[in-house]
Order: C-alpha cells, then structure tokens, then sequence
C-alpha cells in the first residue's frame, strides 16, 4: 500500500480501536497493551506500509520529537559518529537531531543552547561541556545527557570513554618497546577529558617505575593541531629529552608531526608519537598514527538511549550521576617504535 495509510486503516485491519493501535505503536506506552495486542498492530503496520506523522503525535504528546545536540566543532571529526548512534536510536522513533556547535567557546555554550531550546527542543546532548558547566536556571524540565565530557558536579547523566585505561594501554606500549623518557601534551583542564587523561598519565607512569617530570608533561590550549603546533614547539624548547609524545587526542598528535619535523625530527625514529580518538583517516597520515580507539558511535547511541529513559520519565540513580565509561582500543600503527640510540636528546 501507499505511504499515506492511517493509524484508523490500521486499527481496523488489525480489529482493534484506534487508541489501542495508538499505544501500541508507541514504544512509550506499548507496555499498556496485551502483548498479543500489541505484537498483531506493529506486524499489521509493517505490512500496510504505516508510517506515524511526526507532527501529529507531537500534538499529542506535548512534544516537539527534537533533541538537541551541542557539539565543540563542526569540522572535528571525533562528532559525526557520535551523531550517527544518537541519531540512529533516536531516528527508529521519530525524532530528529539538531546539531549546533559553540566552536569551543564556554562563553558561548548558554546563548547556543538557548536557542535550541526556544525551538523547543524535548531534550539535549552535549558533547561540548566543560567540567563547571550547569544547567540554565530557568530550564530545569529539560533532560540533559552529556556525551564524551562529564562535569564535576555530576548533576547529569554522562557518558564517556574510559580515559584511564586508554591512556594506560598507551604508555604500557610504549614501556614495553623500551621508552623510558616519556612527554604527555595534555587537553585543556577546564575539560574533564584534559584534566583524567593528563592525571590518568601521571598515574601510569609512576605504576610503571618511571617519574612524571613537570617539564615532561604540557598542556595545549585546545583539542586542534595548530594547538598542538604551540604545545610542541614549549615541549621542545625545554630541553627536556624525552624519546616519545603521548598527545592527548590525535589533532593534537598532528600538530606534534608538524613541529618534530620542522627541527628535523623523524616520526618514529627519533621520536615516537601517539594519539586519542582513531580519528577517521588517522590510519592515512604518514606515519600511520598509533592511538586509542574509543567506541564513539556506541557513546552516541548510549547517550539517545539515557535521553529517552528521561523522557519517559524512568526511575533511576538521582544525582550526583557516576559516568558510563565505554572501554576503549588499544590501534599499533607505525608511528611508534623502540627509541633509538640517536633519538631526540
């Protein structure tokens, strides 16, 4: 049949009320249904072609069927899966995902979020938030799910990757090829990311007989390469030897390629490098760049699903919310090797 069929074409092939196939085809009230009930109008629906308007159980609903997402930069690459789970959980139900970005800026997340939520929008998920970020006083209705980031009030529900271990496989693949002189070029602090990875490095290292030198470990002022250009360039002028870079996301390991060889550094030779994220293409880069895979579209999916036992109104923990970290991947790729005995003093 045609894509115009209604909910009452299919209340009367399936020999119940419209309500009844109402609730039925709702995954928020299906459970008010015999199982029986329920199972014949979702297997007539599927055979007639039915398709529920958008807009009609809005209506219904009082809602709108947006969720909103606030993502730090649009040309990240680290994003589009994250939408891409989100969307699809949200997407089987109806809902659509607006995607904003406050370029990286915290002065800027409340005026972005403001304006999604003038459109109205059931709920939101944020990757953008820095570890202070709340919610808009006036806005206490309004679920919230953080994606990537966590803040320190744990007021929301997030869900992250696992940092720690992360960065525990890094450093143990590099004590493991023989480095024993170490650089980390941390995230901002102001984002939980920055702040766990860079405390989860120091950790790591001490548990592996080494010692976190202060001169060893700086901070890049943003998750991009021309961040990580700056950060290297102070890493280098230190003086400091180190034989290997644990850089905190892969832009930030970009921008480490870039100034290493600048000063006529080779990549793994004299210095090994190492990422965060398994970016899409980081496997192209000459060298291909070891880092560690983070389950990001799951992330997104985990995110819609927790946004939608909200809206549903699902008893749960109430805050302070721990994290759900996702476990993450150790990828050796050809920009790490053993030091070498001309490596970078």
């Amino acid at each position: 049949m045609s894509g115009d069929v209604t909910l009452k074409e299919v209340a009367a092939e399936a020999g119940v009320h419209v309500s009844t196939a109402s609730r039925a085809l709702n995954p928020e009230t299906r459970s008010v249904v015999n199982d029986q009930t329920a199972i014949r109008v979702l297997e007539v629906a599927e055979q007639l072609g039915y398709r529920p308007h958008p807009l009609a159980r809005g209506l219904r609903t009082n809602r709108t069927l947006t969720v909103g997402m606030v993502v730090p930069d649009l040309m990240n690459p680290l994003f589009p899966p994250i939408y891409s789970g989100a969307d699809a959980v949200l997407g089987d139900l109806g809902y659509s995902v607006l995607v904003a970005s406050d370029d990286g800026d915290s002065s800027k997340t409340r005026g972005v979020i403001a304006a999604l939520l003038d459109r109205r929008v059931d709920g939101l998920i944020l990757a953008n938030a820095h570890r202070d970020f709340d919610r808009p006083a006036d806005r206490e209705t309004v679920p919230i799910v953080l994606v990537n980031r966590s803040v320190e009030s744990k007021a929301f529900p997030a869900i992250v990757g696992d940092g720690y271990t992360g960065i525990g496989l890094v450093v143990r693949h590099l004590t493991d090829l023989g480095h024993t002189e170490i650089a980390h070029i941390a995230g901002p602090r102001a984002i939980s990311t920055g702040l766990n990875r860079r405390q989860a490095f120091s950790d790591w290292i001490s548990r592996e007989g080494l010692v976190a030198r202060r001169e060893l470990i700086v901070e890049a002022n943003a998750y991009r390469t021309d961040a990580g250009r700056t950060a290297c360039e102070t890493l280098l002028d230190s003086g400091a030897p180190f034989t290997a870079i644990v850089a905190a996301n892969d832009l930030i390991a970009l921008g480490c390629y870039d100034v290493l060889g600048e000063h006529g550094l080779s990549v793994p030779g004299d210095v090994s490098v190492t990422g965060y994220n398994d970016m899409t293409f980081i496997d192209r880069v000459a060298p291909p760049l070891t880092t560690v895979a983070v389950p990001y579209r799951e992330m997104g999916a985990a995110a819609a699903r927790t946004l939608l036992d909200l809206l549903a109104g699902a008893d749960g923990a109430p805050s302070p919310f721990e994290p759900v970290a996702l476990a993450p991947e150790l990828i050796v790729r050809a920009s790490t090797s053993a030091p070498s005995t001309s490596a970078q003093q």
